[in-house]
Formats: C-alpha cells, sequence, structure tokens
C-alpha cells in the first residue's frame, strides 16, 4: 500500500477555546475548524481510524504513536502487525476526555452518568496536575470492557494517558473512538520522534503519517501504577519522579522496573519492561557516566572491523574520541523544534489551556555530525549536548541517523542518572535496553 505523509500545522486547525472548572480534573475545551488542507488531513486521519482497520501514525509530546480503535479487535491486531510487536505488550490507550476515560471504567453494561466517579481517588492529583501531558496510569479494565482484549494482553488492567498534544487530542476527539497507540516504530527499532522515523519503518504497512514536526519530550510517558502498595513507576519518563513525590499520596512512590534489555517477568505489566527496545541496527556500546574514555585502540580495530563506526557524544568526550583525524566534514542538524514547557517540581498545577498555549523556544548548542577518515575507515560523530532535556528530545534521532550511514558499532557517552534528574533516568533506562554491552 502507499504510505502518505500528511503535514499538519496545529495552529492553524482552527480556534481552540477552555472551559476552566477549579472542580474538574482536566478542564473542557473545544476547537472551532477552519477550512484548510490541515484539517483536511487530520479528517482523514480520523475517517481511516474509525471506518477501517488499517492503523494511523500521528504525534504526540513524547513520540509519534501508530494508532487504531482501541474498541475493535481487528484494528489493534493490525497494530501489533504493523509493528511485527509481541502480542503479550501490552499497549497504551489515549483518550481525549476525562468523560472518554470515565466511560471506559464503567463498561458497556453501565452508564457512566450514574455511576460514581469510577477513576481511582489515587490518581486526582496526577491527572490535575500532569494531564494532558507524558503520564500514563495503570487502571482497572470492568468486567464488560469495551477495550478489546488486544490491548490489555491478557491482564486485568489497562494504561491510558492524555497526550499533551492539540493535533492527536483533535484526531481522538474526530475519530470518536480512544485509540491504542504503541510508539509508531518497528518492534525493537528506536522511537520515532520524526514523520520520516515512522516513514522509514512502515513505509508499505500503513497508509497515513500525520507529521506535526518534531517531538517535544523524545522519549515515551512515564508509566505508574496507584494500584499497586506502595505505588510504583513502571517506566520511566516525561514526568520525574521528583515530581510525583508532591503529589498526595505519591510520596513514598517505588522504582517497579528495571534496565535491562530482557526482564524476566512471564507478563509484562506495562509496555517496555519485557522486551528489547530502542535499538539500531548497530550494535550499541554503553559507556555509563563513571566510565572512562573508550580505548582508542579498539576503537581504531572497530574502525577497521566495520569500515564505519558512530559515536554520540553528550558531555566530556572530545570529537572522534581524540583519534587522529585526517579531514572532517561538518553538517549541522536541523534546529530543535518549538516544544511546550514542562511544569517544574514546585510550580502550581497548570491548566489546559496554559499547557497548549505556553510555546517556547529552546536552543542548545547545535549537534553537528563530523565525518572523519582514519585507516580507509569512516568516523560518524554526533555531539548532542551537555542538556539532558536536549539529550532527550535527539536521542533516538542521532542512533537512527548513524545506521542511516551504516555504521556497524556505536560508542554512546552516558550520561549521570544519579543525580535526581530522572529525564536522566528515563534516558539511561532507553539506552541501557539497546545496548549490547554495558561499560
Amino acid at each position: 500500500m502507499n504510505t502518505d505523509i500528511l503535514p499538519v500545522d496545529a495552529s492553524k486547525l482552527g480556534k481552540i477555546t477552555f472551559k476552566e472548572d477549579p472542580d474538574a480534573l482536566v478542564d473542557e475545551w473545544s476547537i472551532q475548524y477552519e477550512p484548510g488542507k490541515d484539517v483536511e488531513s487530520l479528517r482523514r486521519a480520523a475517517e481511516e481510524l474509525a471506518t477501517t482497520d488499517i492503523p494511523v501514525a500521528f504525534p504526540t509530546e513524547t513520540v509519534y504513536g501508530l494508532g487504531a480503535d482501541a474498541t475493535r479487535s481487528s484494528a489493534v491486531r493490525a497494530i501489533f502487525a504493523a509493528k511485527g510487536r509481541p502480542a503479550d505488550n501490552p499497549l497504551i490507550v489515549h483518550i481525549h476526555s476525562i468523560p472518554q476515560l470515565s466511560a471506559l471504567l464503567v463498561g458497556t453494561k453501565n452508564n457512566p452518568a450514574d455511576a460514581p466517579d469510577p477513576i481511582p481517588d489515587i490518581y486526582n492529583p496526577l491527572i490535575q496536575r500532569f494531564w494532558p501531558g507524558p503520564l500514563t496510569i495503570i487502571l482497572p479494565n470492568p468486567e464488560h470492557s469495551a477495550l478489546a482484549p488486544e490491548v490489555t494482553a491478557g491482564l486485568s488492567t489497562f494504561g491510558a494517558r492524555m497526550p499533551r498534544s492539540i493535533l492527536a487530542l483533535a484526531l481522538i476527539r474526530l475519530a470518536g473512538v480512544p485509540l491504542a497507540a504503541p510508539s509508531a516504530n518497528a518492534s525493537t527499532r528506536p522511537s520515532p520522534t520524526a514523520a520520516e522515523h515512522v516513514h522509514d519503518d512502515l513505509n508499505g504497512r500503513i497508509h497515513t503519517i500525520l507529521d506535526g514536526g518534531p517531538c517535544e519530550v523524545g522519549v515515551e510517558s512515564t508509566v505508574v501504577d496507584g494500584l499497586a502498595h506502595p505505588p510504583a513507576i513502571l517506566r520511566p519518563g516525561g514526568v520525574t519522579l521528583e515530581q510525583l513525590r508532591q503529589c498526595p499520596g505519591w510520596e513514598h512512590v517505588a522504582v517497579g522496573y528495571k534496565d535491562a534489555a530482557h526482564e524476566k517477568e512471564l507478563q509484562p505489566r506495562a509496555p517496555g519492561m519485557k522486551y528489547r527496545h530502542y535499538s539500531p541496527k548497530a550494535t550499541v556500546i554503553l559507556y555509563e557516566s563513571s566510565a572512562n574514555l573508550p580505548d582508542l585502540q579498539d576503537a581504531l580495530a572497530q574502525a577497521n572491523t566495520h569500515r564505519s563506526i558512530g559515536i554520540i557524544r553528550t558531555k566530556s568526550w572530545p570529537p572522534a574520541l581524540g583519534l587522529p583525524v585526517e579531514h572532517s566534514d561538518p553538517t549541522p542538524l536541523p534546529p530543535p523544534p518549538q516544544h511546550l514547557t514542562n511544569p517544574s517540581p514546585s510550580s502550581p498545577p497548570p491548566s489546559l489551556a496554559n499547557l497548549l498555549r505556553s510555546i517556547t523556544q529552546h536552543q542548545p548548542p547545535p549537534a553537528t555530525h563530523f565525518t572523519t577518515r582514519i585507516h580507509s575507515a569512516d568516523i560518524w560523530d554526533i555531539h548532542l549536548s551537555a542538556d539532558t532535556a536536549a539529550v532527550a528530545r535527539g536521542l533516538f534521532s542521532a542512533l537512527r541517523e548513524l545506521d542511516k550511514k551504516g555504521v556497524g558499532v556505536i560508542y554512546v557517552e552516558g550520561i549521570d542518572d544519579r543525580t535526581g534528574d530522572d529525564i536522566a533516568v528515563a534516558v539511561m533506562n532507553r539506552l541501557r535496553k539497546a545496548a549490547e554491552m554495558c561499560v
């Protein structure tokens, strides 16, 4: 099948209005759509989701998702088929409003208007503070669930989140159904943070990729389980441990995940817990932040063996690891995108309106490719940044870029995840799952 990339500028969808309610978990919002190609593309994608089984790729603030109607088994199975994803790996359900989530929690045999609030109280402070945003919560799946059984992979719970992207929210609302949506990449590959990454992996497997530009956060959502005692983080991501511990009932949240590429559990409780993830085709050798610089003789031997090696630097490694360079050819990467600001741990809960309106520019030092020739071998060097947030946004793109260069091995300079910076924890979690070797 043909795969189309459809650019959509969220600022051109129409006029967004908000109804702020201090008693509501999340503000109500609506859009008065304006005619144009952006809305036409969004409506095409929504119609495909509502009427066909072919998944649609769309951007969120974390990574690009591959969405399908979460209530139809045939549509959900098509996600697994397109990605090559193991069937026992559960999917996250994306919703556009609290009423849509409540309807899922009461099941098909009950009227949400007649039922008490079905959202467990433990999650109320998190929803008020972090939704819409990069946080997934684990919820009980009702007896008469509207969700296709493939979504939960046999679990009695499911993960749900409300993305902080007006394009994603509008798509879910137009489709009229909750969307099951893992990352829009081939299984085990680095997560996609741009439409071209999706096309690289899924060209010919889906019809439509909505291109909303590069993603803001760059790593997937944090997954938390408030049904456990104590509450636990099942996957680190865009919301940090420190931020969670600022919320009532979450002061003692525990870490419930491991960084190994393969966890031993027979049944993963959340995406990213069991299978190898985030891996490029090349062998990844990860150097922890406390490790020494890679051995130069080993690097030279790898260069001669593979003819081409990759280097991803963050804070202290010198260009090309300090190897003798015959020539260099710097090629700047595209400038970083505009992105929405994340709340600080001490900031008051922001309104939905402010979250969707607060646009800022982030200009970390530009990453540059250096092409060097050593003993007839190429070295491709990418300097991400010493800034943790910039590393998170650029990590998956860097791994994919080096894959395109055909490198055989990638040396990665890790960042310190012992400082209390949980974005650093999320980055290192992904790198340890991608690496063949950690030094």
